[in-house]
């Protein structure tokens, strides 16, 4: 029995001026190159950027290649996210990152829902199986988590939903991804947990990036990033040897895949790429 191919996919922003989406169009066909499983678009707190998460994905099916718009319900309605849900499918879309999401900045209410897995369950009852539904996960727990078992447990709940497949927030301890994997399936999980990797390519940016999403930058990296100062070569170069390595133990440990954050841009992801042989 042959085990089933490796998933890998690339995450874009979308764009909020001309010149951005240009340079993400650049961006985009250097990565098709590498004949990615999908790309995926993120979209903004609140639903801030739903015709921009719209626009990009229609443009990256235009082009002939597998899209998945992200979607997040917190400060949403279940008529609000109707709409968007069937504006996908009437595009053809198949394809969708269902995530609680950020409460935009000001805003009191929460909306209608509370939970991802409250998203997941509402895309199956509105469509059934019309979708494939990726969900988020935490290696190193989700920073608002009391206890691990209750990251753990929000995380069940998600695939008890309906959810396909998931994909990591980033990290760089791949311990700590095998043994979330671990705990995960010892509570009966059988879906795909996709790594999710960030190349490093400023450092003041992912220390900014990490310390609000709770991604650990392991001390020794950490040091030695503040070390390079202002020499972005320097930091650009350890980030990319340190980066292809993670991911050389994540897929020899059996990570079913890799999911990158781009940040718009191809190079750092295409050279990690090319370094593991894909």
């Amino acid at each position: 029995m042959n085990a089933p191919a490796r998933q890998f996919s690339f995450e874009f922003f979308p764009p909020k001026t001309g010149e951005g989406m240009e340079k993400l169009r650049n961006t985009r066909r250097q990565l098709a190159q590498l004949h990615p499983h999908f790309f995926s678009c993120t979209y903004g707190a609140g639903g801030s950027t739903r015709e921009g998460t719209l626009s990009t994905v229609l443009e990256i099916c235009k082009d002939g290649h597998a899209a998945a718009p992200h979607l997040s319900c917190v400060a949403s309605t279940r008529e609000g996210l109707r709409e968007v849900i069937e504006e996908y499918r009437r595009n053809g879309i198949r394809h969708i990152v269902a995530l609680r999401g950020d409460l935009p900045s000001g805003l009191a209410s929460a909306g209608e829902f509370r939970y991802a897995s409250e998203l997941v369950q509402f895309i199956r009852e509105e469509t059934g199986d019309w979708f494939h539904i990726e969900v988020a996960c935490y290696p190193e727990y989700h920073p608002q988590a009391r206890k691990p078992q209750n990251d753990l447990a929000a995380f069940k709940a998600k695939v008890d939903a309906g959810a396909d497949g998931a994909i990591t927030q980033y990290f760089y301890n791949p311990d700590a991804y095998f043994h979330f994997v671990e705990q995960v399936q010892a509570m009966g999980v059988r879906i795909p947990v996709v790594p999710g990797i960030m190349p490093i390519n400023n450092f003041s940016q992912l220390a900014r990036f990490s310390d609000a999403c709770g991604a650990e930058i392991p001390r020794w990296m950490r040091l030695k990033l503040e070390g390079f100062g202002d020499d972005i070569a320097s930091v650009k170069s350890f980030g990319l040897d340190v980066v292809t390595e993670l991911c050389e133990k994540l897929l020899a440990g059996g990570a079913p895949g890799l999911h990158f954050y781009t940040l718009n841009m191809a190079g750092p992801t295409s050279t990690i790429w090319h370094r593991l042989g894909l």
